[in-house]
């Protein structure tokens, strides 16, 4: 019994949150008449995306309500009310969310108030009856429960009327997406003019001054060399030793703008290497991923062939089939079959003859690269750590990486989380892709990111 009044004095309350919703719509219904008034003569026609951004409030508190009812959320799907007033009018006219939330106040209106109502005629009888039948005949309460059936109702009321139609939710869920879009299009903007204003300082700063001065000391080695030949070959020296860092400079500007190494080696590769010289223990895992190292060629001897090409496999060696003292028949002792097709007897497969794993695009290896670079570094200066994970894994629609290192964590994940990291979301963001960070105090640090690609 006290299990059953407690449910019913739940069940009233969100019926009495209801009644409370119907007054209110009640007076949006003369806020809705005075917008119409003002919307009419046009000098109000501002006011008209306001009372809808109210009636939403409204609504999204009756969602809010129903959820808490049910235990299952109610879906939203509204068209952004943004932009220039001729544009937020539109847009408040024509949202078919917009004329749900209408018909939903209306139909609050009555449901909400009648509910209440009737829970509050229940009340009386369903105490009486309900002593009687659990106090006395010791069974369980049958009237009370009616009053949680109202607010079921209600709820149910509710949800059917504030669910979006499929419509109305591709809608709004095609104009979230042109949103996001143009969000992350300034993002990638704003990315590539930072990135621009670096190469551009780092030209003036760096390669410009180098290339200044060494043309200053050629001037001067030109000057002296008749009369003091010493000195001028000092200075041309030192003009040589200008001109290397100068080109030192200039390798490091075009590794900020595309790697070479991802070209020559693909992603895996590049990643090794920014393991190798990450100043960290990193451990770097590869799952469904080529890994591209370069081949290095032998030098080449006076007869054409690789050096250190085995004796057997020289044309002047004896054992050669095209040697002169080989018969070079299949059948004789000491035959090998050197024809290197994979069907005939001596054929040994290589991994070579295997087709390589396909690579990612090479914006994606770039974004990947950028990712994993910028996360070492932030583990080496900021975490403290000495220890760090870089897993890269191919999935079916995507390339995912996650960098994990063991320090003291602390990472922020909004938009005051650093340049490093901003620039990070940024990337990611600029190829449709998604970037997850955990960092409680204490650490670890880990940074997952995911981007689409076709393979």
């Amino acid at each position: 019994m006290r299990d059953a009044i407690r449910e019913s004095g739940r069940a009233s309350l969100h019926l009495l949150g209801g009644a409370a919703l119907a007054i209110l719509c009640c007076l949006m219904v003369g806020v809705a008449l005075f917008t119409t008034f003002l919307t009419l003569t046009v000098i109000g026609a501002g006011v008209l995306p306001e009372s809808v951004l109210l009636l939403r409030r409204l609504a999204d508190r009756e969602r809010r309500r129903t959820a808490e009812r049910t235990g299952t959320p109610v879906p939203e799907a509204y068209l952004p009310l943004d932009g220039p007033l001729p544009a937020r009018v539109r847009t408040a006219v024509t949202d078919p969310g917009t004329r749900q939330d209408v018909v939903w106040a209306a139909a609050q209106l009555v449901y909400g108030l009648v509910l209440w109502f009737a829970s509050l005629v229940l009340w009386a009888p369903a105490l009486l009856v309900d002593g009687v039948v659990a106090g006395l005949a010791g069974r369980r309460p049958v009237a009370l429960p009616l009053i949680g059936r109202l607010a079921d109702l209600d709820a149910a009321w509710s949800r059917a009327l504030l669910t979006p139609t499929p419509a109305a939710a591709r809608a709004a869920g095609l104009a979230a997406r042109v949103e996001q879009l143009t969000a992350t299009r300034a993002g990638a903007v704003a990315a590539h003019g930072a990135e621009l204003r670096r190469i551009e300082r780092d030209l003036h700063d760096g390669t410009q001054a180098r290339l200044v001065a060494l043309s200053m000391r050629i001037g001067l080695a030109k000057r002296v060399y008749d009369s003091d030949p010493a000195a001028a070959r000092k200075l041309l020296d030192d003009a040589q030793t200008q001109a290397e860092e100068a080109l030192a400079e200039l390798r490091h500007v075009v590794r900020g703008i595309h790697p070479p190494i991802l070209t020559d080696r693909g992603l895996t590769g590049a990643v090794r290497a920014l393991a190798a010289s990450s100043g960290l223990e990193v451990e770097v895992s590869v799952t469904g991923l080529a890994d591209h190292a370069p081949v290095d060629h032998a030098p080449v001897d006076g007869a054409g062939l690789a050096q250190g090409t085995p004796p057997g496999d020289r044309p002047d060696h004896p054992g050669h089939p095209g040697h002169p003292d080989s018969s070079g028949h299949p059948d004789r002792p000491g035959h090998t079959d050197r024809s290197g097709h994979p069907d005939r007897p001596g054929h040994t497969a290589h991994p070579q003859d295997a087709p390589p794993a396909p690579r990612a695009p090479a914006a994606v290896e770039a974004a990947a690269y950028f990712v994993v670079a910028e996360a070492l570094t932030n583990a080496a200066r900021h975490s403290g750590a000495t220890r760090a994970s870089v897993a890269l894994s191919r999935e079916p629609a995507a390339l995912r990486a996650r960098v994990a290192d063991e320090g003291r964590g602390g990472a922020e994940a909004g938009e005051g989380g650093g340049s490093g990291l901003l620039g990070i979301r940024r990337r990611v963001a600029a190829l449709d892709g998604t970037v997850r960070l955990t960092s409680p105090e204490g650490g670890p640090t880990v940074i997952e990111v995911e981007l689409p690609c076709v393979w």
